[in-house]
C-alpha cells in the first residue's frame, strides 16, 4: 500500500511535534518535518523507533529551499504549522512575525503546483481579538485586534479561501485556544508558572490576575485534529480548538501552586500595554463532535505534565 506523504511545517515546536508524534505511529504515513529552529527544538522530534519521518531543517518562508522539498517529496496532505509564537516575542519583533506571511504563501502556491489534497493551517484564538460575544464561534470574528500576530493569522485563512475559491484547494482552519502540554517551552502561561513553581519562585502575574483563558490538554487538542484529518471532517471550514471551562490566571497560579506542592509566593506586576486580552472562551461544540468524549480537566492536565519525562529538559 502506498504511503500517505505529510509535510508538517514547524515540526521541531510544540504542538507541531506533538501532531507528528501522533502520525508516524500509523505505518501508512510518511511524514517530513521542517522547522527553521528559530524557536523549536530538534529534542522534540519523534522517536527514531520509528522509521516513518525525516527532518529538513528548512525556513518555509525563504521560497526555494521549501520549494525543493514540496517539488521533490509530492505531498497528499500539508499541516501549515510553522510561525513566530508567544506574546513577548511577537510584540517585540513585529516584523518578523509579518514575514510568516511570505511562508503562507509559499505553502499554499506549493500545494496548489504539486498536487496536495488538503491543507491543515494552525490558526489562533487572537482572530477575535477583544471580544463581545461568548462563547466565541467560529462564524464570528470580530476582527478588532491590531497585533501583527492576529493580522497574520487573519491574513493566512482569507489566503485558505481564496486558494479554495481560485484553485479548488480544499483546507481545514483550526483556531488554538491556549493549548498546553509536557513539551511546551517557557514562553508560555502554563510552563511559565510550572518551572517557577518548582523551582519554589515566585509566580508573576501581569495586573490583577482576573483575566480569564481557558487552557487545552494537548492530547485533546491532537486528538481532535488527526479525527478531522483521518475521518476527512470539517472539510473547507473553520474548528475552534480548545477547552470550554474558563479558569482566571489567578486560580490558575494557585493549582499550579497546588499541584506542584510549591511555595511560590504571587508576585503582581503592572498589566500589559496589549496583547492580554481579558477573555477567552470558545465555542467547542465541532471539536466536542471530533473527539466524541469529555476533555481532560486543568488539574489532570497539570498533573501529566508535572509527572513527565520531559519535565526536567523543558522546565528546568
Amino acid at each position: 500500500m502506498k504511503k500517505r506523504k505529510i509535510l508538517v511545517t514547524g515540526g521541531a515546536g510544540f504542538i507541531a511535534s506533538s501532531l507528528a508524534d501522533k502520525l508516524v505511529k500509523n505505518p501508512d504515513n510518511f511524514v517530513v518535518i521542517v522547522d527553521n529552529l528559530l524557536t523549536g527544538d530538534t529534542n522534540k522530534l519523534p522517536s527514531e523507533d520509528y522509521d516513518n519521518w525525516k527532518f529538513i531543517h528548512c525556513d518555509v518562508n525563504e521560497f526555494r529551499p521549501i520549494a525543493s522539498i514540496m517539488q521533490s517529496y509530492q505531498f497528499d496532505y500539508v499541516f501549515h504549522y510553522a510561525a513566530v509564537v508567544g506574546v513577548k516575542r511577537t510584540l517585540e519583533n513585529p516584523i518578523l512575525v509579518l514575514n510568516d506571511i511570505n511562508g503562507i504563501r509559499n505553502i499554499l502556491e506549493l500545494s496548489k503546483n504539486t498536487g496536495v489534497k488538503r491543507i491543515f493551517y494552525a490558526s489562533s484564538s487572537e482572530v477575535y481579538g477583544e471580544s463581545v460575544t461568548f462563547p466565541q464561534n467560529e462564524e464570528t470574528t470580530p476582527l478588532n485586534s491590531r497585533l501583527p500576530y492576529a493580522i497574520v493569522k487573519n491574513v493566512g485563512e482569507a489566503y485558505c479561501n481564496s486558494y479554495k475559491q481560485e484553485y479548488d484547494l480544499d483546507y481545514t482552519i483550526f483556531r488554538f485556544f491556549n493549548t498546553y502540554g509536557p513539551k511546551q517551552s517557557t514562553d508560555f502561561v502554563i510552563s511559565k508558572f510550572i518551572k517557577a513553581a518548582k523551582n519554589n519562585d515566585p509566580i508573576t502575574i501581569y495586573g490583577d490576575g482576573l483575566q480569564s483563558r481557558t487552557f487545552c490538554f494537548i492530547d485533546d487538542h491532537i486528538d481532535a485534529t488527526i479525527c478531522a484529518f483521518e475521518e476527512n471532517r470539517f472539510v473547507n471550514d473553520v474548528v475552534n480548538i480548545g477547552n470550554d471551562k474558563e479558569t482566571t490566571i489567578l486560580e490558575l497560579a494557585n493549582t499550579i501552586i497546588e499541584v506542584c506542592g510549591s511555595s511560590s509566593a504571587l508576585e503582581y506586576l503592572p498589566a500589559l500595554d496589549e496583547g492580554d486580552m481579558k477573555r477567552r472562551m470558545p465555542d467547542i461544540s465541532k471539536m466536542i463532535s471530533l473527539i466524541n468524549r469529555p476533555l481532560c480537566t486543568l488539574k489532570e492536565g497539570l498533573n501529566k505534565v508535572v509527572q513527565s519525562e520531559y519535565i526536567s529538559a523543558y522546565y528546568g
